[in-house]
C-alpha cells in the first residue's frame, strides 16, 4: 500500500479529524483538514470532554500529546454531585476522588473543547487546516474525489476521510443508513462569569459536574473553561418538539416560563440557569446510529466519529470513539500489514462498526435509565459501584 505520494483530505476539524491529521503526519503523510469555521479563533461549542484511558487518552499518547493534555486539563472537573430536583445532594465524590490518576481505568479527566483543539492545532504542520471550507459535495475524479466548498474552491484528494459530525454531508457518499431519534432532546445553555451570575449553582457545582434527576427530567451541568458553566435541560419529547413547542429560544422570558411549567416540582435554585444563560439556548435532539448498519468499503473514502456513528452522550463516549477511530484508522493505513488501501479501510470499518454499535446501545440504554421514574436511585446505584 502506497500513501506517501497521495493527498489525504479530512473533512471536519473536530477532535477526531485533528487527531487523525496529527497521527498521519507523524508517519510523513500529506494531509489537509478542511474546516468550515472561519479561523482558529472561532468559538468552540459544547460541553467539556472527558477522555478515557483506553480511547481518547490512548490516542493522545500515541500522538505524543499526553503531556500537553496534562498541562491543560481541568483538575477536579470530573468530580460529580448527584441531586434530586430540590437540589438535595445524594452523592458526591469531591472529597475522596484523586485530582490526578492517569492510567486508572475509571479516571476520566475533563478538558475544555477549546483547549483540546488548541493542543491539536499546535501539533500540526503549518497550513494543515484550511479554514472557511464549508463542504458542499464531491465528484469522483481519477482514483479519488474532487471536493467542492461553499467559498467556490474545489480541490482534488486521493483519499477522503469524513469527520464532519452528526450531520455529515459526506456520509451519504458511503451509506444511505440514517440515525434514528432517541426520544430525548437536550436544551443547551451557557453561563458566563458563573460565580457571580449563578452563585447557588456554582457553590453546588464546585468546579465539577451536577446530575440532577426528578420527574423523568434531568439537569446536567458542568464546569467549562474561563469561569463558564454549561448546562442541559434534558427530557423526553417528540422529535419535532423544537419547532412544534412554539418557543422562541432567544426569548429569556418564554424559556423561564417553560422551565417553571415543565420542571414545576424543581427548586427555584435552578432558576439562576435560565435567568442568566446566554441567548439563544439551543435545542439538541439526540440521535443514534442503527446498531446493524453496514456498507461496502471503498478504497478512497471512509468515516470517523459522529459521521460514522453518532450516539447519545449518556456514556461519555462520543469524542472518545472519534479519537479511537483516528488511532485505529491511522494504524490500519500505515502499518504495512494490508496490501491495499481498500483492505485497510475495510478492516478498520468492520471493527469500528462493531465497537461503535455496542457503545451506542449502552448510551441509548443509559439515556432511558436517566429519564426513568426511578432515575435518581438507578444512578446512585451505578455510581456507588465506583466509589
Amino acid at each position: 500500500m502506497e500513501l506517501q505520494n497521495k493527498q489525504i483530505a479530512i473533512v471536519g476539524g473536530g477532535p477526531g479529524g485533528l487527531t487523525l491529521a496529527r497521527l498521519l503526519q507523524l508517519k510523513g503523510l500529506d494531509v489537509k483538514v478542511y474546516e468550515r469555521d472561519l479561523n482558529k479563533d472561532a468559538r468552540v461549542q459544547g460541553a467539556p470532554l472527558d477522555l478515557h484511558e483506553e480511547s481518547g487518552l490512548s490516542a493522545l499518547r500515541k500522538a505524543g500529546l499526553l503531556e500537553a493534555f496534562k498541562q491543560n486539563y481541568m483538575v477536579g472537573a470530573d468530580r460529580e454531585v448527584i441531586t434530586n430536583e430540590l437540589a438535595e445532594i445524594f452523592f458526591s465524590d469531591h472529597d475522596d476522588k484523586p485530582a490526578e490518576n492517569f492510567g486508572h481505568t475509571h479516571f476520566r479527566p475533563e478538558i475544555d473543547r477549546g483547549a483540546l483543539r488548541k493542543i491539536l492545532l499546535e501539533s500540526l504542520a503549518s497550513e494543515t487546516v484550511v479554514w472557511d471550507s464549508h463542504f458542499l459535495g464531491m465528484d469522483p475524479e481519477y482514483e479519488g474525489w474532487l471536493l467542492h466548498f461553499k467559498n467556490g474552491r474545489s480541490v482534488y484528494s486521493d483519499l477522503v476521510i469524513a469527520g464532519d459530525g452528526a450531520n455529515s454531508k459526506v456520509r451519504p457518499y458511503v451509506t444511505d443508513s440514517k440515525p434514528f431519534y432517541s426520544g430525548i432532546t437536550m436544551l443547551e445553555g451557557l453561563i458566563c462569569n458563573a460565580k457571580e451570575a449563578t452563585p447557588q449553582v456554582d457553590a453546588l457545582l464546585r468546579g465539577g459536574k451536577i446530575m440532577a434527576f426528578g420527574n423523568e427530567r434531568n439537569l446536567l451541568i458542568g464546569q467549562k473553561g474561563n469561569g463558564e458553566i454549561g448546562f442541559y435541560a434534558s427530557l423526553k419529547v417528540e422529535k419535532d418538539w423544537a419547532a412544534s413547542s412554539g418557543l422562541n429560544f432567544a426569548d429569556r422570558g418564554q424559556l423561564m416560563a417553560w422551565f417553571k411549567t415543565t420542571y414545576h416540582e424543581w427548586s427555584d435554585i435552578w432558576y439562576e440557569l435560565f435567568e442568566n444563560s446566554e441567548m439563544p439556548m439551543i435545542p439538541r435532539p439526540i440521535y443514534c446510529i442503527p446498531f446493524d448498519q453496514t456498507w461496502k468499503a471503498q478504497p478512497n473514502l471512509t468515516l470517523i466519529g459522529d459521521a460514522a456513528h453518532v450516539m447519545p452522550p449518556f456514556a461519555g463516549e462520543g469524542v472518545n470513539m472519534a479519537m479511537l477511530d483516528a488511532l485505529e484508522l491511522s494504524e490500519c493505513l500505515t502499518s504495512g500489514v494490508y496490501h491495499s488501501t481498500l483492505e485497510a479501510i475495510s478492516h478498520y470499518e468492520v471493527n469500528m462498526r462493531e465497537r461503535a454499535a455496542a457503545i451506542a446501545r449502552e448510551s441509548l440504554e443509559n439515556g432511558e435509565r436517566m429519564h426513568s421514574t426511578n432515575a435518581l436511585q438507578t444512578m446512585l446505584n451505578f455510581f456507588s459501584g465506583y466509589s
